[in-house]
């Protein structure tokens, strides 16, 4: 599974990289993705942090 930030939507409040620490890391106050592809033992937490961004700023295919 594959995640992705729009950095036009994030406000780098954190929540995804609390949430999914092996997945999110913020970077210059933006949150970028760090596994590419997600691999199947942090899927679950990615997705709860997808669902966790206050701004819909996080997106997977």
């Amino acid at each position: 599974m594959k995640f992705k930030v729009d950095h036009d939507l994030c406000i780098g409040c954190g929540a995804c990289e609390r949430t999914c620490p092996a997945v999110f890391a913020l970077v210059d106050d933006k949150s970028n993705v760090q596994l590419d592809p997600v691999p199947p033992e942090h899927e679950e937490k990615a997705l709860r942090a997808e669902d966790g961004c206050p701004v819909g700023a996080i997106s997977h295919e």
